[in-house]
């Protein structure tokens, strides 16, 4: 009995961590899909303002950064965002309260709910373009969640698990 209502509890703490993650924590609101730069990050119309959206939470591989040659899945993964939120669809925008509301290069960390209420972040890590980023030594709130949706795609060999044998940051071949 005890430790039925343990575990009660801590999917009780579970679900509203979730909650306030994605809903609890800064509602950026509404925001158009302008492009995807690449697997995570994307360039959206909010508050009528042009801004770089990086996806909480996740790295893809990279396609164009500069020294940087395009790496295993990058293409791919950014074709995958681009099917998830191609130009002119709506997303929200959520912060996460354990995260900085902007990076280095000015962009929005965000997470991004697409219109089906999925987040992008996830639709990403189930299709194994992406892996769990964690920055500076701080998960994001939806780490486990996350970390979930990872394992199994690495399981079911897709996306990078599969074509570059989880190998996320290597060259292209």
């Amino acid at each position: 009995m005890r430790s039925r209502l343990l575990a009660f509890l801590l999917a009780a703490l579970a679900a509203l961590a979730v909650a306030l993650a994605t809903r609890g924590g800064s509602d950026r609101g509404g925001a158009r899909v302008e492009r995807v730069v690449d697997g995570d990050t994307l360039r959206v119309t909010v508050d009528g303002h042009s801004r770089a959206v990086r996806l909480l939470g996740i790295d893809t591989p990279e396609t164009h950064r500069p020294g940087t040659p395009v790496e295993c899945g990058g293409p791919q993964a950014s074709a995958h965002m681009q099917a998830l939120a191609p130009r002119g669809t709506r997303v929200r925008l959520f912060s996460d309260p354990s995260q900085d509301r902007v990076d280095r290069y000015g962009r929005l960390l965000a997470y991004v709910r697409l219109p089906s209420g999925r987040l992008a972040e996830e639709a990403q890590l189930e299709a194994g373009w992406a892996t769990v980023y964690v920055y500076g030594g701080r998960p994001v709130a939806l780490y486990a969640r996350f970390r979930r949706e990872q394992d199994a795609a690495r399981m079911r060999g897709r996306g990078v698990w599969g074509a570059c044998a989880g190998r996320f940051h290597t060259a292209a071949p």
